[in-house]
C-alpha cells in the first residue's frame, strides 16, 4: 500500500517479535515506520529462543490454547482472533519457512532455526520501507512529547506522530529488556503490575551430594501434583530437571505461576512428584513388599519400581530411614514425593516476565488511555503463558493489534478526526 506523504511516522521502540510484527502490520496499512532498538541488532531474544530449536507456536485446538493464558485468557483470545497459531504458520510460510508439528504438539520451522526466518523477515521489512535504528535506548519523552533516545552520538529526540512500545519485560536484561521503562510509563498514568519471574526454576535446598552427582539430570516421566490457591487439586505429567539450585523444566514452567503466587502469599509451596506413574500405589506397595534378600534399597527400587539414578537419588534425599524400610510407606512416598520450594529464581534468569502494563490501562487497540498516540505490545503487557509456543504467539498477535491500532490512529489524526 502507498504510504501517505503527509502522515507523521510511527516510532516503534523494540525490535523483538511484537515490535517487528507491529511494524509489518503498520507499514502494510500505509504508515511510515521506524524501529528503534537498544542493542546493535534486532531480534536478539528471538534468536536466543531458537537456540535449541525455534518453538513458534503450538498445534493444540484453540479453546485449550487460549486457556494457557490463565487470568488473561479472555483478553489474549481477542488478540488471537486477529492472528492465531494457524495465521502464524501461514505467515512463516510466506517468508519461505515451512513448519511442522512435533510429537508434543509444538510447532517448529523445518530446519528448527530462528536465524533464517529472522533474516527473511528483516529483508522484507526493509524492502517495504521500514527504517531500522540500532543502539537507540529509549529514555522517555523529549521536547513536544517526542521519543528521546541515548545513542553513541549522545541523546537524541526523534520525530514521530505516534509511539509504539514493545520493550519487553525484564528477563534476560543483557539482551535489552531490563524493565527500566516502568517508572516512565507510571508517570504517564499507566498502571503497571510488578514485574515477576515467569517460566523459570524454583529453589530447593539440596544436599551437596545430590548437586554434585545429579545436577542437570532429567526426571521423566513424572506427574506433578499441587493445590491451587482455592485448595483444588491438580495433576500434570511431563518432564523436569534437577538443577544446582533446585528444579526447572517445562513441567515446572507450566505450573510456575501458581507456585510463585503461593510462595508470595504463604511463604511456602509444596510440589508433589509421582516418580512412578506407571504403577498404582497399591501395586507398587505389593511389588516392594516382596522378599528383598541381599539386594540394597537402591537396587530394589530399580528392580521393583523402575527408578533410574536421578529419581532414586531424590528418594534417598527426601525420605527417612523408617519410610525406606516400610514398603507401604515407601510406595506412598514414591507416588507423592514432596518438594519444598523456597523461592523462584531471579527474574533476570527466567525465560519470560509476568506483570507489566495492566490491560485495563489500555483500550482495545492497546493504546494508553492516559496518553493518546502511545501504544504497547508484547511481553511488557500484564499477561503470561508457559513455554510451548504460547509466549511467541501472543507477542506476535499483540503486535498485530497494536500496529493496526497505531496505523488507524495516525490516519485518523491526518484526516483531522481524532479517535475518542
Amino acid at each position: 500500500m502507498t504510504q501517505e506523504s503527509n502522515m507523521p511516522r510511527l516510532a516503534i521502540v523494540g525490535g523483538g517479535p511484537a515490535g517487528l510484527m507491529a511494524a509489518e502490520t503498520a507499514v502494510a496499512a500505509g504508515v511510515a515506520v521506524d524501529v528503534y532498538d537498544a542493542m546493535g541488532s534486532v531480534g536478539r531474544k528471538f534468536l536466543l529462543a531458537g537456540k535449541g530449536g525455534l518453538n513458534l507456536t503450538h498445534g493444540e485446538p484453540l479453546p485449550a490454547f487460549v486457556r494457557r493464558y490463565g487470568e488473561r485468557q479472555h483478553a489474549v483470545a481477542s488478540w488471537l482472533a486477529a492472528f492465531d497459531a494457524d495465521a502464524l504458520r501461514a505467515w512463516a510460510r510466506g517468508l519461505g519457512v515451512e513448519t511442522f508439528v512435533g510429537s508434543s504438539g509444538r510447532v517448529f520451522p523445518r530446519d528448527m532455526k530462528a536465524a533464517p526466518l529472522l533474516r527473511a523477515w528483516l529483508r522484507r521489512l526493509r524492502e517495504s520501507g521500514v527504517g531500522f535504528h540500532v543502539h537507540h535506548r529509549w529514555l522517555g519523552w523529549g521536547a513536544a512529547g517526542m521519543p528521546r533516545f541515548a545513542t553513541p552520538a549522545g541523546e537524541r529526540v526523534r520525530q514521530a506522530g505516534a509511539v509504539l512500545l514493545a520493550v519487553g519485560g525484564a528477563s534476560w536484561p543483557k539482551l535489552g529488556s531490563d524493565g527500566a521503562w516502568v517508572g516512565t510509563l507510571e508517570q504517564l498514568g499507566a498502571e503497571v503490575a510488578p514485574l515477576q519471574p515467569a517460566n523459570g526454576g524454583f529453589e530447593v535446598r539440596w544436599s551437596e551430594h545430590l548437586i554434585q552427582r545429579f545436577a542437570g539430570a532429567p526426571l521423566k516421566p513424572v506427574v506433578a501434583h499441587w493445590r491451587d490457591r482455592a485448595g483444588r487439586s491438580h495433576a500434570r505429567q511431563g518432564e523436569c530437571v534437577i538443577s544446582e539450585y533446585g528444579i526447572e523444566g517445562s513441567l515446572v514452567y507450566a505450573i510456575g505461576a501458581e507456585l510463585r503466587e503461593q510462595l508470595a502469599t504463604r511463604g511456602e509451596a509444596t510440589l508433589m512428584l509421582d516418580l512412578v506413574p506407571g504403577y498404582s500405589q497399591s501395586a507398587l506397595a505389593e511389588r516392594l513388599a516382596a522378599p528383598r534378600g541381599k539386594h540394597s534399597i537402591g537396587d530394589w527400587l530399580r528392580r521393583r519400581a523402575g527408578l533410574d539414578g536421578a529419581r532414586a537419588a531424590l528418594v534417598f534425599e527426601l525420605t527417612d530411614k523408617p519410610t525406606l524400610a516400610d514398603p507401604a510407606a515407601l510406595a506412598a512416598q514414591l507416588k507423592a514425593l514432596p518438594l519444598q520450594l523456597c523461592a523462584p529464581r531471579p527474574l533476570a534468569e527466567t525465560i519470560s516476565t509476568a506483570g507489566g502494563v495492566r490491560l485495563e490501562s489500555l483500550n482495545d487497540e492497546l493504546m494508553l488511555r492516559t496518553r493518546p498516540g502511545v501504544f504497547c505490545a508484547g511481553e511488557m503487557l500484564d499477561w503470561e503463558a508457559p513455554t510451548g509456543g504460547y509466549l511467541l504467539t501472543a507477542c506476535f498477535a499483540s503486535g498485530v493489534i497494536a500496529g493496526r491500532g497505531a496505523a488507524q490512529w495516525l490516519q485518523e489524526q491526518a484526516r483531522g478526526k481524532p479517535k475518542p
